[in-house]
């Protein structure tokens, strides 16, 4: 199924927001043309989860974590978020680094429906100027949450080059697009989510335990976990 740019069939408003959820509930996702204005809609087989059971945190991000180098918070700046993801250089949850986007205009304002509607959320790594005392967003995650189901769409982190003395710079936001998916993972437990689905494999989601489920076996999954009651709440402080 494609959408092109600009034509009236789609809904807005809560109609959109009701459309978008029941693609998620039923495995379905968009991504724009990064060549054009087409929202494709897409479904695998295989498809990826990672357990939220049995997830795995690399010693180096579990360092980064305890050290407390981010504070982290949750849907304090969704929109700068996914407009931080948006950028070529960032990486989709779900697939490898690329020098395109799949998202263009269209998606952004789509998930910011959903957001408004409580059905998409993102958790964010700040950090704080020492010189001005603001605090400045480094890095974050979004996705969409349909009952105990959460799909992550994307993440983003700023890096900054070391200083010539080799220090970090304080802004430096190495980590923390992994620093916020394992505080997302560990936060889903604490809420009972039972699925968290990143669509498709790749090299990075394999160091958190990535694993790959039959289409067959993967609904049976999704649908256990979207007709359950809503399990989001904030990450608290």
């Amino acid at each position: 199924m494609t959408h092109r740019r600009g034509e009236p069939e789609l809904p807005s408003g809560d109609a959109l927001v009701r459309l978008l959820l029941s693609m998620y509930c039923q495995g379905i996702f968009p991504m724009a043309d990064s060549t054009g204005g087409d929202i494709n809609w897409y479904t695998a087989d295989p498809r990826a989860i990672i357990p939220l059971n049995s997830f795995h945190v690399p010693a180096t991000v579990e360092r980064v974590l305890s050290r407390g180098r981010f504070e982290l918070t949750t849907d304090h700046a969704f929109a700068d978020v996914i407009r931080g993801c948006a950028s070529p250089r960032h990486r989709r949850a779900s697939a490898s680094v690329s020098k395109d986007t799949w998202i263009n205009g269209t998606i952004v304002e789509w998930f910011t429906e959903l957001h408004r509607a409580g059905a998409a959320h993102s958790l964010e790594a700040w950090r704080t100027d020492p010189a001005s005392g603001e605090r400045l967003l480094v890095g974050g995650v979004y996705g969409v949450t349909a009952g105990a189901a959460f799909f992550a769409e994307s993440m983003f982190h700023v890096s900054r080059p070391r200083r010539p003395d080799g220090s970090r710079d304080p802004l430096d936001g190495t980590d923390a697009s992994n620093v916020c998916l394992v505080r997302l993972l560990r936060h889903l437990v604490e809420c009972g989510y039972r699925l968290f689905d990143v669509q498709f494999a790749n090299p990075h989601t394999a160091r958190f335990g990535v694993r790959e489920v039959a289409a067959e076996a993967y609904q049976r999954l999704l649908a256990d976990a979207v007709t359950d009651r809503d399990r989001w709440r904030p990450l608290e402080s």
